[in-house]
């Protein structure tokens, strides 16, 4: 399971909100098949909708 605190503690590099979307489709890309959105991104571009975005772009890589 892919715990987003924790991607974002591995993946320190990330500024924006686009930036974790890549991210997210490339470890669903790679096999992971469950995702935990324990926190909300704290990126000044995030929107009040992430929580969706961030699923959409995840399950859509779902092999």
């Amino acid at each position: 399971m892919l715990y987003l605190s924790t991607l974002l503690i591995e993946e320190k590099d990330i500024e924006t909100f686009d930036e974790l979307l890549d991210v997210i489709r490339a470890r669903a890309k790679n096999g992971e098949i469950f995702i935990r959105l324990d926190l909300k991104p704290p990126f000044p571009d995030t929107p009040e909708n992430w929580e969706d975005k961030v699923e959409s772009v995840f399950s859509s890589y779902i092999k």
